[in-house]
């Protein structure tokens, strides 16, 4: 938990309506020829169910590639915490859709 201050890669993600924020921070390192998620963190500010998925899905990222990684949905993330109050549901979308843009502007980087 915290922000890394060597990220390779953030990705931040809210929602206006209930006023949640997340940012999940990526280091990635080459391995067999693969991008792998080596160090993953997040910030978040908002209630008890977005901090939770944010910390699920660091758990569920940490040593994957990018591409399985980029796959992870917000079913997974609701699933790996043995569900979510259905009015809370959109806490694992914000989760999932801050990894991915985590992924998407490590990759812009790149180029």
């Amino acid at each position: 938990m915290g922000e890394m201050k060597e990220a390779d890669a953030v990705g931040e993600y809210g929602n206006p309506t209930c006023g949640d924020l997340m940012y999940i921070y990526i280091k990635v390192k080459e391995m067999n020829g693969q991008e792998i998620i080596d160090d993953i963190s997040f910030q978040t500010f908002g209630c008890a169910a977005a901090i939770a998925t944010s910390s699920m899905i660091t758990e569920i990222a940490k040593g994957k590639t990018l591409d399985d990684a980029a796959k992870i949905t917000r079913d997974d993330v609701a699933n790996s915490l043995d569900g979510l109050p259905p009015i809370k549901l959109h806490c694992s979308n914000l989760a999932a859709d801050a990894l991915k843009k985590a992924i998407k502007n490590y990759r812009e980087k790149k180029k």
